[in-house]
């Protein structure tokens, strides 16, 4: 493709500047393969990058996109040929390498998983890096040996990107699950993803008590801060939390006492520099475990000239489940 549309975010004297302009390929960043790229995704990253409301972006200009999917048009790397189909999120890509918001991607090969023979492009980024990182909490969880029969199950953040897949795959699996979110319009929704019942992030912005009444046998949480911390001293005695977000800010205003008096886990889950093989066995735990009719209630599909408002609402908290950029 010798012009390619893309989302180019620029450094001004008074903050960013985002514009879709024609490139070619000689304006992308090094790699050894490159790909025609038929669907991004916008992730809360993503948002924060567009809207310049968080330091993501590290170099600029920037082709912003944290995720792509697409086919092979050129490759040096052993692993990958003309023709391919693969799916890429993560690894510093829309941060400080040009990402998925262009049709055209040129990465580092290393960075490429295949995609899944059970997902279409689409499909693969309805999934996306949100998607996938859900996928790695709930096996993070299932690792701890947290089970259906232990208990609920608290995902924060539920009407998000990681919270909505997070809760398709634990209902699943056969757990209990309860969404907090501070959109009670979205109940219904959230039911239908299979919460069994929806509770106010409210209950979590309070302050934080070394030891609270304990109530849950495991949690992911995409918020951080204080709202991970009142959640970590409700889990019951070894149970297992799988942390993966900031939302509402990277402090963590906790104490030991979770640790060491009820035996809780604090789970980390790095979804951007995963090692492929990880990668590749949450994909296919995705294609065995993950409902695609409740995957498709979940997604909407997007311009890429709607990214920017796209973005400005997701970091305002009004975008629900995922959406897919068609490039």
């Amino acid at each position: 493709m010798d012009n390619f549309r893309a989302l180019l975010v620029s450094k001004t004297d008074t903050g960013q500047k985002v514009e879709i302009i024609k490139l070619t390929e000689a304006d992308l960043m090094e790699g050894n393969v490159t790909i025609a790229v038929s669907h991004s995704s916008v992730n809360y990253k993503d948002g924060l990058a567009v809207t310049g409301k968080g330091p993501i972006i590290r170099k600029f200009p920037l082709i912003p996109g944290v995720d792509l999917t697409g086919v092979v048009t050129a490759s040096s790397h052993q692993d990958y040929k003309v023709g391919d189909s693969v799916v890429l999120g993560g690894w510093g890509v829309g941060e400080g390498h040009h990402g998925g918001f262009a049709q055209v991607a040129r990465v580092n090969g290393d960075w490429l998983v295949p995609l899944n023979k059970a997902f279409s492009a689409h499909d693969a980024m309805a999934i996306g890096v949100a998607g996938y990182t859900a996928m790695l909490c709930v096996m993070a969880l299932e690792e701890q040996g947290v089970k259906p029969e232990h208990g609920e199950i608290l995902v924060t953040g539920a009407a998000g990107g990681v919270g909505s897949v997070s809760i398709a795959l634990l209902s699943k699996l056969g757990y209990k699950v309860v969404a907090s979110t501070g959109r009670p319009e979205e109940e219904d929704f959230l039911k239908a993803l299979g919460a069994a019942s929806v509770i106010n992030r409210a209950e979590f912005n309070g302050p934080v008590k070394p030891l609270a009444k304990a109530r849950w046998a495991g949690a992911i949480d995409s918020v951080g801060s204080t709202t991970l911390a009142n959640v970590l001293s409700q889990v019951l005695p070894e149970g297992a939390v799988a942390a993966c977000g900031l939302a509402q800010g990277m402090d963590l205003p906790t104490s030991v006492a979770p640790f060491i008096l009820r035996g809780v886990r604090l789970i980390g889950i790095n979804s951007v520099t995963t090692p492929k093989a990880r990668r590749i066995q949450a994909w296919e735990r995705l294609a065995r475990d993950l409902d695609m009719t409740k995957l498709h209630a979940l997604t909407t599909t997007v311009k890429l000239e709607d990214v920017p408002r796209v973005a400005e609402e997701i970091v305002a908290g009004k975008v629900r489940g995922r959406v897919v950029v068609a490039l």
